[in-house]
């Protein structure tokens, strides 16, 4: 019974017969094709990957090495083929094929420091049914003086970016600040203090004043001191543009608007000016059709291309400058009242050269020290007697009159004063009943005829009085008296 028993419990067909043991298998055998058969497959793997210029090395899901390619090992000093059935972390100490491998999530573009020296390295998980099977992992640099290589080109790279960035900023910014409006008057004072107070907002600006008088200069300078800064400072000037074409230079065209119209299309200056300042320059001469559609670009800040359908969103600031009496205009019904209101919600007059003559001095000297710059020449002056004339008159082309007088009379100056009869004779004409009548008279040239004289000699003489008289053939005693009368000090 015993027997029976025992052999029954050791035959019974509950228990299944134990599995058959596979013979254990290394990586390299996992992932090689028995010998002696050839495999086609594997023998083109492994030679795609050995002609790829960057180090490959494969693992399988648990971080054993199964592919490295010739062009690793040699950047490793290690054979290729030992390192097959390795773990990672044995071929490369610091490796990260294994954690990959775990986490499932690919690494692209990392860092690694390799061999003491930091590589770009790419690790991507293969997987199949949604589990890691494999990981790859790639080397960017075979040599590491690839590496000093291209850190040298990103350097110098990024030394031209700056520059151009640079560049770019002086050609996209203006030319003008709010130091280059040059004058002591009590009005241009207040008007750079509103300027200053125009420039911390983004409202739109409307400057008024006679031509000449410098409205795009603190348009400029507006632009300049506002956080648009780096941004576009973009001319409009409408009264230089054709009616037909106004349009299409402010906002654009598409491909075959209409004739003569390239087949690219055209990108108009307001999206041009895109996060910067539009000056819409002689804003008095824009056609009455054009000024609907500038308000509506104003208040929704989006506007279409001529010939588009799709509507563009634009951010910019609008400053607008006129010689023109828009009060007047609108009277007239030459420009919409609802236009006028939204451009000048801050306003700027600028007042003539002549009611603030003060200013004309200091500005013409800063104009002779610009054109020194130009041509070469230093030390150019105005004589007092010039300067009077200069002071009354009424310059009715305003600062651009002055500095195209003062220009022109530089270029041709033989010496280094400009004196009275080197300025053109209607400036004469207008000043001469501001000036006193012995202004004009005999004495007063030969005065300063005198004046001029002793001040030369004594130039010349280093200022000793001895000789400047023996100069200009007089006794010292004649010259202490005529540098008094002249007004010349002794010392």
């Amino acid at each position: 019974m015993s027997h029976n028993w025992y052999s029954e419990r050791t035959m019974s067909p509950k228990r299944k017969p134990p599995k058959p043991q596979l013979p254990h298998t290394t990586p390299q055998e996992r992932f090689s094709c028995p010998a002696p058969e050839p495999c086609p497959q594997l023998e083109l793997l492994n030679l795609i990957l050995d002609n790829i210029y960057n180090g490959i090395m494969i693992t399988d899901a648990e971080g054993f090495v199964t592919h490295l390619n010739t062009p690793y090992g040699q950047f490793l000093g290690v054979d290729p083929e030992e390192q097959i059935g390795k773990h990672c972390s044995e071929v490369v100490p610091n490796s990260r094929m294994h954690i990959v491998a775990k986490t499932g999530e690919a690494e692209i573009n990392r860092s690694h420091r390799i061999k003491g020296q930091r590589m770009v390295v790419q690790r991507i998980p293969i997987k199949k049914d949604g589990k890691v099977i494999a990981v790859f992992g790639q080397v960017m640099f075979k040599d590491v003086r690839d590496v000093d290589r291209l850190a040298r080109k990103l350097s110098m790279l990024e030394s031209k970016v700056e520059l151009y960035e640079q560049q770019l900023l002086s050609m996209r910014s203006t030319r003008y600040n709010l130091d280059s409006i040059i004058g002591v008057s009590g009005s241009l004072t207040a008007l750079k203090e509103q300027a200053i107070r125009a420039a911390a907002t983004d409202l739109p600006v409307l400057i008024t004043g006679e031509s000449g008088t410098g409205k795009e200069l603190f348009a400029q300078a507006i632009h300049h001191a506002s956080h648009r800064r780096p941004y576009p400072f973009v001319r409009i000037n409408c009264a230089a543009i054709p009616r037909d074409l106004l349009e299409s230079e402010l906002f654009g065209y598409e491909q075959g608007a209409f004739t003569g119209a390239s087949e690219k299309g055209k990108v108009g200056k307001i999206e041009l000016a895109h996060n910067g300042t539009v000056l819409l320059d002689e804003i008095g001469d824009l056609p009455l059709e054009m000024q609907p559609k500038l308000l509506r670009v104003l208040e929704e800040k989006e506007f279409e291309r001529v010939g588009g359908t799709s509507v563009m969103q634009v951010d910019f600031r609008l400053i607008a400058a006129t010689n023109q009496n828009l009060d007047q205009m609108m009277a007239q019904g030459k420009f919409r009242k609802d236009l006028f209101y939204r451009l000048s919600v801050i306003r700027l007059h600028i007042p003539p050269l002549r009611e603030r003559r003060e200013d004309i001095l200091p500005l013409s000297r800063e104009i002779l020290k610009r054109t020194e710059q130009q041509t070469n020449r230093t030390g150019v002056r105005i004589d007092p007697d010039a300067e009077e004339v200069l002071k009354h008159y009424d310059w009715p082309g305003n600062a651009r009159e002055l500095c195209n007088v003062l220009e022109g009379i530089a270029c041709a100056l033989d010496g280094e004063t400009i004196d009275v009869h080197h300025l053109p004779f209607q400036l004469f004409r207008q000043a001469k009943e501001a000036l006193q009548p012995e202004f004009f008279s005999l004495r007063h040239t030969l005065g300063k005829a005198e004046r001029d004289a002793i001040r030369y000699a004594l130039a010349c003489a280093g200022n000793n009085k001895v000789k400047a008289a023996d100069l200009l053939g007089v006794h010292r005693t004649i010259l202490y008296r005529k540098m008094k009368e002249h007004d010349i000090a002794l010392d």
